[in-house]
């Protein structure tokens, strides 16, 4: 089996590529990435000299090199963890958005029919659900919740799930999307909140938060989506979408301080900056059909989800602080300059 993984140097994409290679020792794991700001090829180091491992440079909007490299792979699935994923670069650049999360999609597709594929999985959000209302703790987003996005970054992404779905349909495309919760664990990219607040509290800077920090997000260690993803790409049914969640519903605030309580931080370094615009105020997935039909249920809590994550930041230092001086964009260089 040979499965081409975009975005594979990102974070969820990255933890993906490691679970399969440990997972399944005889597929050939590809990764595509075009290594923008948020791909750290540092991360896949630990495989680079895997023999069942490739990585290629390029873009998956550049309809040639995707070509080219299915030409040569031959690849038995495709895994799209590709995109422009950061809500507030959205809203100060629609465009790249639009075009890396839609118009990317639609080229690794086309390349899927024109080569065969025996699965195309799209790594979506629950984003594209819009938001909930704190005050009814008894709404959860399902597959069935209408389309209902708040930022570029959701419409993008939802445009490019109602592709694939429309892929399906016109072209008889083996397609699968999964929609999952807000995720953390190692090699988070540290703009994110969670990696943002550990890193900023271990160099005793101010910890920035949206508004109030009365925002709910349903949190999912990284370890558990790689698993669901695995499984439905294995065993889900074509022509689905799968909502993954954990069960992990948490105000920002309260995770904010949490994470100064791990680290022995004052609570004082906490500092409420202006909203985000659009913000969504709650999200919340029931996951019933993946665990009804696929039997996938989250292993990780997030008592213990996070002290791990903790853990990994405290004893992986230099990976965030290069990314931080921006150190980690100059590393495919050193890799590939001699070969």
């Amino acid at each position: 089996m040979t499965i081409i993984v975009t975005g594979g140097a990102g974070f969820i994409g990255s933890n993906f590529v490691f679970h399969m290679l440990n997972t399944y020792p005889d597929y050939r794991i590809v990764c595509l990435d075009k290594l923008t700001y948020a791909g750290n090829l540092s991360t896949l180091a630990p495989v680079m000299d895997n023999p069942k491992f490739r990585f290629v440079k390029a873009d998956i909007c550049d309809r040639e090199a995707v070509n080219t490299l299915f030409e040569e792979e031959k690849p038995d699935m495709v895994v799209n963890f590709a995109a422009e994923s950061h809500v507030d670069r959205s809203i100060e650049d629609p465009e790249i958005f639009l075009k890396t999360n839609i118009l990317g999609t639609a080229t690794l597709m086309d390349a899927c029919r024109k080569y065969g594929i025996k699965r195309y999985h799209q790594v979506s959000t629950d984003e594209v659900y819009g938001d909930l209302p704190l005050d009814r703790p008894d709404l959860f987003f399902t597959e069935d919740t209408p389309i209902h996005t708040s930022s570029p970054y959701s419409s993008s992404k939802a445009g490019a799930d109602l592709l694939v779905l429309a892929y399906h349909r016109t072209y008889g495309l083996p397609v699968s999307i999964s929609r999952c919760s807000n995720n953390y664990g190692p090699y988070h990219f540290p703009e994110k909140l969670i990696p943002l607040m550990i890193a900023n509290a271990l160099n005793n800077k101010l910890l920035p938060v949206y508004g109030e920090g009365i925002n709910v997000r349903d949190w999912l260690y990284v370890e558990d989506h790689c698993k669901a993803i695995d499984l439905i790409i294995h065993k889900g049914r074509v022509g689905e979408v799968y909502n993954v969640g954990g069960h992990n519903e948490m105000k920002n605030i309260d995770i904010v301080r949490l994470i100064c309580k791990e680290l022995g931080k004052s609570e004082e370094l906490i500092t409420f900056v202006k909203d985000r615009k659009g913000h969504d105020m709650r999200y919340a997935i029931d996951p019933t059909k993946i665990h009804n039909e696929l039997g996938w249920l989250p292993e990780t809590c997030f008592a213990d989800g996070i002290k791990k994550t903790i853990t990994w930041y405290l004893e992986n230092r230099a990976w965030w602080e290069n990314i931080i001086n921006g150190e980690y964009q100059n590393y495919y260089e050193r890799m590939y300059k001699d070969r």
